[in-house]
């Protein structure tokens, strides 16, 4: 599998008045492209302060972020925040769509801050997006006319549509019902194998193991385990028979 994400040894302390309080020491790990992963931990673990790091929207104070490989944290501040633009998506825990605009102006904003209007590739891919997170009749609608778990899905249609790099949740299903969850993390799923989208979800959600390929566990700002989940055992089998086949 080609590597996509590297991390090599990353460290990250924060100020807090007097005291330094370590978020990350020491964190290295790889995802391959097409991958899709789950960080996992409890709260104050540095699962966050990983995603942030990963998502460029902060720098390490030492260690390495190399991604498709750009390293990170040798960017400036404006080659990271063009980096973010271009190759990362991001879908949080608060759909974060903005209340007075339809479903499709939501995402045409999005699309308008990436430089893709009237682009003809990814209208066709906006149109095989939205039909296979089933919302593709949902695009005339405000968020207030919509469910949970449909706000979700055209909060994940707006951060895939510039066919990034890598798709970074956190805790995508937080604000969702057990019915929505399983949806959206099943829609998750069928854009990793569908397209090939690299996803990397960071959650307390246990739930989450069952879609992914594997679960990364942080505790104490370290990572301690990096597990083949029984999904991931079966896509490395596929895999492995697709290319004997070839």
């Amino acid at each position: 599998m080609q590597k996509l994400l590297q991390t090599v040894d990353l460290s990250k302390t924060y100020r807090v008045g007097k005291i330094d309080v370590a978020a990350l020491r020491g964190v290295s790990l790889e995802v391959g492209a097409g991958e899709m992963v789950a960080i996992m931990g409890p709260s104050g673990c540095g699962k966050s302060t990983l995603m942030h790091i990963l998502g460029a929207m902060t720098r390490p104070d030492s260690g390495q972020v190399l991604i498709d490989g750009s390293d990170l944290a040798e960017m400036d501040e404006g080659l990271r925040t063009e980096f973010r633009r271009r190759s990362i998506g991001f879908v949080f825990q608060k759909f974060n769509l903005l209340p007075t605009l339809t479903a499709a102006a939501n995402i045409k904003i999005a699309r308008k801050i990436t430089g893709t209007l009237g682009d003809s590739v990814v209208d066709d891919r906006l149109r095989e997006v939205l039909e296979l997170l089933q919302i593709d009749d949902r695009m005339d609608r405000r968020p207030t006319e919509l469910s949970g778990g449909e706000q979700q899905r055209v909060a994940i249609a707006r951060a895939v549509i510039k066919n990034p790099a890598i798709l970074l949740a956190d805790e995508p299903t937080g604000n969702l019902d057990s019915k929505n969850s399983d949806i959206v993390l099943s829609m998750f799923r069928e854009l990793n194998v569908k397209f090939g989208q690299t996803v990397i979800l960071v959650t307390h959600n246990p739930e989450l193991a069952e879609f992914s390929d594997r679960v990364i566990q942080m505790r104490d700002d370290l990572i301690v385990g990096d597990d083949l989940t029984p999904t991931g055992h079966r896509s490395q089998r596929l895999k492995a028979e697709a290319h004997t086949t070839d």
